[in-house]
């Protein structure tokens, strides 16, 4: 079992820049594919960001080249960097774990572990 906790959030202007942090518990994580998932109101989970134990990076096509993601296997801890910050982007994000690794899966039901969220919101 892999806990998650995610930090950072907080209400930014467009243009800004905000770090996200994702603290894990209860197992490593550096052989695990850690992701971030985000959720606005009324609207379907959707990925964001991918890394692998492979250091296989996948973003979406909307934050390619603005976010980030960056792990301290050390620390047992992933962050997501986020500059350019757009009113879209407002939404709740997620933190995610799968345990085999192998990929930077960009579907949601191929996550076993998420945290609780923390809140994202940019206004213009």
């Amino acid at each position: 079992q892999v806990q998650l906790v995610e930090s950072g959030g907080g209400s930014v202007q467009a243009g800004g820049s905000l770090i996200l942090s994702c603290a894990a518990s209860g197992r490593p994580i550096s052989s695990y594919t850690m992701a971030w998932f985000r959720q606005a109101p009324g609207k379907e989970r959707e990925f964001v960001a991918a890394d692998s134990q492979s250091d296989e990076i996948t973003y979406t096509d909307s934050v390619e080249g603005r976010f980030t993601i960056s792990r301290d296997n050390a620390k047992n801890t992933v962050h997501l960097q986020m500059n350019s910050l757009k009113p879209e982007d407002t939404a709740e994000y997620y933190c995610a774990a799968e345990p085999t690794g192998w990929y930077a899966h960009q579907t949601a039901d191929a996550y076993d572990y998420w945290g609780q969220g923390t809140q994202v919101t940019v206004s213009s």
